[in-house]
Parts: structure tokens; C-alpha cells; sequence
């Protein structure tokens, strides 16, 4: 399971409204480069699931280049989502996909990562990765089931 927080947005019209603002060009830089990154580790991901924001989902489509047998699928629940959000919208995923990550916003994204394992981030910064391995029957189990620390990844690291 990988928590990846949304590239970096753009604040450059006033207008939009938090919810369609797209990536900015450091976010349009760094979205595919940490997709790039986690396609040659070998990551394999059959269900890609983004908040419908602009940004989010945005961020979500450079990771279905690298993954393209990846479903991808949009939940308004995890714009603005508190861990509990993502602990009810994890346990409603197909059994059928094995391996999966979750595009969404801070605060809720660092919020959920701190509460999965013993390994405490003070931020997920933007494109930031927290990945967690688990093993359960069910999806429905997440939330009870281990979760041991992967890693924690982010764009500066490839500076």
C-alpha cells in the first residue's frame, strides 16, 4: 500500500477554487519523476485511487503511464479526507487487487501515515510516498491487520 500525497499545485489563479487547482511546474516535474522511481523498483500497483481534485488526480495519471495495467479510480471521499475516511474507503476495495496506492491531501495524508506503523513523518511533503506492506485476507481487515514500514519517499530525495 502506497499513501501518496498530491504533486505540487498552483496557486496562480485566484479564481479557482482549492479543489481545481492543477500542478504547478515543479509538480508537473516531480509527479512523473516519482512515478518513474517507484516503476524501476519493480513496485507493482493494479489499483491507482485518487481524490477527484484537480491535483490529485493529476498527480494519479502520471503513476497510470508507469503502471498501465493499473485500474484507476476516482473517490470524492479522499479530497480533504481524515484517516477514518481512508480507514472506510480502504476496507471497501475488490479483493481483487493485490497492491495499491492512494492519492490524497495533507493534513489527512501525514495524519493516516503516522497512525499505520511505529515510524512517525512530521510532514509527507508534496508527491511524498509513505508505503506500508500488510498482509490480510480481506481489504475489510486493513484497518486491524500489521502494517509493517516500506519506506518513505519524497522529490527531494532524487536531487
Amino acid at each position: 500500500m502506497l499513501i501518496i500525497r498530491h504533486a505540487k499545485s498552483s496557486w496562480d489563479n485566484p479564481l479557482l477554487t482549492d479543489f481545481f487547482r492543477p500542478l504547478n511546474k515543479r509538480g508537473l516535474r516531480d509527479a512523473p519523476a516519482m512515478a518513474a522511481k517507484i516503476a524501476e523498483h519493480n513496485i507493482a500497483l493494479d489499483l491507482l485511487l485518487t481524490s477527484d481534485a484537480k491535483r490529485a488526480y493529476a498527480t494519479c495519471q502520471f503513476f497510470s503511464e508507469q503502471f498501465p495495467k493499473a485500474k484507476v479510480e476516482a473517490d470524492s471521499r479522499l479530497y480533504e479526507a481524515l484517516p477514518k475516511n481512508f480507514y472506510e474507503i480502504i476496507a471497501g476495495i475488490s479483493n481483487q487487487y493485490s497492491s495499491v496506492a492512494v492519492f490524497a491531501h495533507n493534513t489527512g495524508v501525514t495524519d493516516f501515515a503516522n497512525q499505520l506503523t511505529n515510524v512517525h513523518v512530521d510532514v509527507v511533503p508534496t508527491c511524498g510516498i509513505f508505503a506500508v506492506k500488510i498482509k490480510v485476507d480481506s481489504w475489510k481487515d486493513f484497518q486491524k491487520g500489521k502494517k509493517v514500514f516500506w519506506f518513505f519517499d519524497y522529490p527531494k530525495n532524487l536531487l
